[in-house]
């Protein structure tokens, strides 16, 4: 049976772009992005740039109650994983960072659309189905 499961869109970007986007919600530097997500109340947010938050809170308040602390650390310190993250921006539709079935299926066509291999390199999609998650290993 399927659960009512929430998904979450993200778009891969040139490292160009992704210059341009961070710190800029609303993606005025790519218009036919903007206007996309303007009709759909959504924005973005790089996310290299969410994982650093986590690590800065997790570092203030105390990792012990961040269970993904060591991980998201280690990733955003590893220059690899780094350079991908950069390039990587979650959607918000309002502020919520996963959203409904047709929501997602409707915003993921508008976005497929502005693909061109070369800015907008992708588009992908992940849901909050625990079947689907591979949590990240642990440190032995």
């Amino acid at each position: 049976m399927e659960g009512n499961w929430k998904f979450q869109l993200r778009i891969m970007v040139s490292a160009r772009l992704a210059a341009l986007l961070r710190g800029d919600p609303s993606c005025a530097a790519h218009p036919a992005l903007h206007d996309v997500l303007h009709g759909y109340g959504a924005s973005m947010m790089c996310l290299y740039d969410s994982f650093a938050e986590y690590v800065d809170e997790a570092e203030r308040v105390g990792p012990e109650n961040y269970p993904l602390y060591e991980w998201t650390r280690d990733t955003i310190e590893n220059p690899e994983k780094k350079a991908r993250y950069l390039e990587t921006f979650t959607v918000y539709v309002g502020d919520e960072a996963v959203y409904d079935r047709h929501v997602a299926d409707s915003l993921q066509t508008a976005l497929s659309r502005l693909v061109d291999h070369a800015e907008i390199k992708g588009v992908a999609r992940v849901d909050t189905n625990p079947a689907n998650r591979q949590p990240p290993a642990t440190r032995q």
